[in-house]
C-alpha cells in the first residue's frame, strides 16, 4: 500500500516542493489549507489534480483531529506557520498561536488518534538569533531574536518533549534560509531578484533595503524538502540542522543578483529604516554534517545557480506580464 502524507502549509514554497517530492515517491498527497474567501493555489496549481485537500487550521485541534481520523496519514509534515519575521513583531500573539501552540496541538491530536505517525516540525535556524557559536549545529544553544525565532524555540522543544514522554516518532529539522522562485516576495532574497529584474526593465528605479551586513546561508528549497523526508525514513527520531555550510552577505546577495542582469546594485539601492529590525540576527551559518554523515544528504544547487534561477524567472514572469498588459490595452 502507498504511504500517505498530510502536509499542513502546503500552498507555500515548502509546501509545494514537498508536494511535488512525495507523490513522485509515490505517495498520497493530502494537503491542509484554511478557509478563505479567495484561493491561494498558484504554487501548487499544477498539482490539483494529485492532491486532496482539506481544510483545517493549526489554532483549531478538533479540525485537526479530524483530518487525521478521516484520512490516516503515515507521516504529517508541520510546514505550516507565521513564517514573516518582521510581521511577528506587529503581530507577536497571532505568531505565538500558530507558530508554537500549533505545534502542540498538532502533536496531541497524532497522540490521540494515532501516536505512530511520524512527525516532521519546521524548525529554524532563526531559533539560533544572536549566535554562540559559529558555524551552528544541532548541540548550539538557542538565542532568539524575534517573536518568531521565540515562536520556534518552543515548537522544537514541545517535539522533542512529545518524542521523549510519548516514545512518538517526532522529529525537528533546523532548516537554515533556503529559496527558490516561489518565494514570497516580502522575503529578502525574492525582494532583492524581483528588484533586480524590475529594474532592469525600466519598472523602478531603485529598491529599499535594511542592514545589508547580515549574513545568511541561503540554500535551495528543492533541496532542502528532500531532507525532511529523509528524516522520517530513519530508525532512530532525530534533530538534524539543514544547511550548505557557507554563508553569504546581504550585500553580497545584492551585488550578484544585479550582475546578473549587468547592473551595479551600488546605483539603485538605499537602505530604507523601516526594514531595519528592532533585534536584528547577523551571523547565521550551519554545520549539517551530521545530515550528511546520517542521512546522505547533500545540497546540490549552489548559491550563485540559486540566485540566477531567481532573477531569470522574475526577469520571465515580469515580461509576460508586460505583454498581457499589451494585449488588454
Amino acid at each position: 500500500m502507498n504511504k500517505k502524507a498530510l502536509i499542513t502549509g502546503i500552498t507555500g514554497q515548502d509546501g509545494s516542493y514537498l508536494a511535488e517530492f512525495l507523490l513522485e515517491k509515490g505517495y498520497q498527497v493530502v494537503g491542509m489549507v484554511r478557509r478563505a474567501s479567495t484561493s491561494h493555489f498558484q504554487r501548487i496549481e499544477h498539482l490539483l489534480d494529485r492532491l486532496t485537500l482539506v481544510e483545517g487550521d493549526l489554532l483549531d485541534q478538533v479540525s485537526l483531529i479530524g483530518i487525521l481520523r478521516e484520512h490516516r496519514p503515515h507521516e504529517v509534515y508541520n510546514l505550516a506557520a507565521q513564517s514573516f519575521v518582521p510581521t511577528s513583531w506587529a503581530e507577536p500573539v497571532l505568531t505565538g498561536e500558530f507558530t508554537a501552540l500549533g505545534v502542540t496541538r498538532l502533536l496531541d491530536a497524532i497522540r490521540m488518534v494515532d501516536p505512530s505517525i511520524r512527525f516532521y516540525q519546521a524548525s529554524s535556524s532563526e531559533m539560533f538569533g544572536k549566535v554562540r557559536e559559529v558555524p551552528q549545529n544541532e548541540h548550539t544553544p538557542f538565542y532568539p531574536r524575534s517573536p518568531y525565532g521565540v515562536a520556534k524555540v518552543y515548537g522544537h522543544w514541545i517535539t522533542v518533549n512529545y518524542r521523549e514522554s510519548y516514545d512518538m516518532f517526532a522529529v525537528s529539522g533546523i532548516l537554515f534560509n533556503h529559496e527558490s522562485p516561489r518565494r514570497g516576495l516580502e522575503f529578502v532574497t525574492r525582494k532583492v531578484t524581483h528588484g533586480a529584474a524590475r529594474i532592469k526593465l525600466g519598472l523602478a528605479d531603485t529598491l529599499p533595503m535594511g542592514n545589508l551586513d547580515s549574513l545568511r546561508d541561503w540554500g535551495y528549497a528543492g533541496d532542502y524538502v528532500r531532507a525532511m523526508w529523509l528524516m522520517l525514513q530513519q530508525d532512530e527520531a532525530e534533530d538534524y540542522v539543514v544547511a550548505t555550510g557557507v554563508r553569504h552577505s546581504v550585500r553580497e546577495l545584492l551585488e550578484f543578483a544585479f550582475d546578473c542582469v549587468g547592473l551595479d546594485y551600488r546605483d539603485y539601492v538605499v537602505v530604507d529604516p523601516r526594514f531595519l529590525r528592532p533585534a536584528d540576527v547577523v551571523d547565521l551559518v550551519g554545520d549539517a554534517s551530521k545530515a550528511r554523515r546520517k542521512l546522505g544528504w547533500e545540497p546540490t544547487v549552489s548559491f550563485e545557480e540559486l540566485i540566477e534561477m531567481m532573477v531569470k524567472h522574475d526577469l520571465a514572469e515580469l515580461q509576460k506580464g508586460a505583454q498581457r498588459q499589451k494585449v488588454i490595452f
